[in-house]
């Protein structure tokens, strides 16, 4: 059972965090590269019932509907076998209260026949504030509650909450469920008990769920003024801002002053153009070495016309697969997010952070937030002197963008439309599409090397041999992103 497929069973009373936890695992667990999608048990029950009344429903003693839910919970179970073995999928997170030994027997067995891991997830909550809050917050704007007023739905839901408590067996770390895996999340994570991990996957869920709170702030980020290299359409590198990076530096500062963030921390990258911007800033900031831009090792410092020139295989893979190719002797954009997950985890436990950092880096982090696929990914948009606001919300995030107004050159580049198909193919499905050079070297940086040091010729790559088959990434529109200016496809862009 080594590679099987994981189940993730949610457990808990009603306005326990459930849906938050489910959706924001099912965000990360994507965005790491593993397939994960939510199945909600509560939309299956509204489809199949379409006019929600009152708590009676939820009533143990209520046969009717609990033939009616436990039916919902059987449909759901079917899909979730469809998308575990038909549709890709690694891990189902069934989300529901799941709060009797019968309910939870039942999807044992299921996994059980169907040769897949179970791990549990159980909230815990007993804060009154907190249960409020969740309510008022969420449930109010409930499908099950169109066009009512709060204190009503405040009532109804306390009640429904009720019914679960006459039947909830929490689980048993001690006796029934000592041989299970799971982890109990207590009061929206004051505490944790973990229990029986069993792979790799869920020691990563345990993580995550470890690092999550769930509190007010917001994230702010924004690329580096423009750099030298941004001017001469120049990639990596460690040049110097620019005039016009300068002003934005200065515009940087009546921005947070104007917005009165005064406890907000400022992280940079270890390169010179963040340093710089965030240097204008008056106030303290963290360098974090793992905030560098992409790496892209053989082709630093280079136009793209001269990538394409020097190296047409190399741009040619590119564009077939942005998010997985692998600069020769540099990283991927798979590479980069890899890189980055300690940044998540910790943009999830601190409170308003201003995080000034490049391109590439910039695109992973929205990616993360937004749950944008690996295949937007590396074309969001990312423009230069304009600030993204990030304020996690309920269920998602939500975004304000704001113009600095101070000019700079635009350096993003759509996905290739209508592009005829490169005569490349991966070479596996394990393997980022790269040449054979894959020797790191060190970064190349603009200030400060002797001319010795400095790559005065391309370095030349082993031949390759490539398949006379091809594999076209078919893309439908350009993602949109935040709406930067439209400009004309390059698929190397970085």
């Amino acid at each position: 059972m080594t590679n099987s497929p994981t189940v993730i069973v949610m457990i808990g009373l009603p306005a326990r965090g459930k849906t938050y936890m489910s959706k924001k695992l099912t965000r990360y667990l994507n965005w790491i590269g593993v397939p994960t999608k939510v199945f909600n048990l509560g939309v299956y029950r509204r489809e199949a019932v379409q006019s929600y009344k009152s708590y009676d429903f939820f009533r143990h003693d209520n046969k009717e509907a609990m033939l009616i839910r436990k039916h919902c919970a059987m449909v759901a179970l079917q899909d979730v076998k469809a998308y575990l073995n038909e549709e890709g999928g690694q891990i189902a997170v069934f989300d529901a209260t799941n709060t009797t030994r019968e309910r939870r027997e039942l999807i044992l067995n299921f996994a059980k026949a169907n040769s897949y891991k179970v791990f549990f997830v159980e909230s815990l909550c007993d804060d009154p504030d907190v249960i409020a809050t969740n309510i008022l917050d969420v449930k109010v704007s409930s499908p099950d509650y169109p066009e009512r007023d709060r204190e009503s739905v405040m009532e109804d839901f306390l009640k429904r909450i009720e019914c679960y408590k006459v039947t909830y067996k929490p689980l048993d770390p001690d006796e029934h469920d000592r041989s299970r895996s799971f982890i109990q999340v207590i009061n929206v994570g004051r505490r944790f008990l973990v229990n029986k991990v069993q792979d790799y996957i869920q020691s990563k869920i345990v993580y995550y769920l470890m690092n999550i709170h769930v509190h007010s702030h917001s994230i702010y980020l924004c690329r580096h003024g423009e750099s030298q290299h941004n001017v001469e359409g120049r990639i990596g590198g460690d040049s110097e801002l620019s005039q016009r990076g300068r002003q934005f530096s200065a515009a940087l500062k009546g921005f947070v002053q104007e917005h009165h963030l005064s406890d907000l921390k400022v992280w940079t990258s270890q390169l010179r153009r963040t340093i710089q911007t965030a240097e204008e800033l008056g106030v303290p900031y963290e360098q974090w070495k793992i905030l560098n831009e992409i790496d892209a090792g053989v082709c630093e410092e280079m136009s793209y016309e001269v990538i394409e020139e020097t190296y047409p295989e190399e741009y040619a893979m590119r564009s077939q697969d942005k998010y997985h190719y692998r600069y020769p002797g540099g990283e991927s954009y798979q590479d980069l997010v890899q890189r980055l997950e300690p940044v998540i985890m910790e943009l999830e436990r601190q409170g308003n952070v201003l995080v000034i950092c490049h391109q590439a880096v910039m695109r992973c982090l929205l990616a993360y937030f937004l749950d944008k696929s690996a295949d937007d990914l590396p074309y969001l948009k990312c423009p230069l002197h304009k600030v993204l606001k990030l304020t996690p919300v309920a269920y998602g995030c939500k975004v304000d963008l704001f113009d600095l107004k101070v000019e700079a050159v635009d350096t993003h580049r759509n996905r290739p439309l209508n592009a005829a198909p490169p005569p490349f193919i991966r070479r596996n499905s394990f393997t980022p599409l790269s040449s054979q050079d894959q020797i790191k070297r060190p970064r190349l940086y603009s200030v400060g090397n002797p001319p010795n040091a400095r790559m005065c010729q391309a370095p030349t790559l082993p031949s390759m041999q490539f398949s006379e088959a091809s594999e076209m990434l078919q893309s439908e529109d350009p993602v949109n992103g935040l709406g930067a200016p439209d400009a004309a496809a390059d698929p190397v862009r970085t």
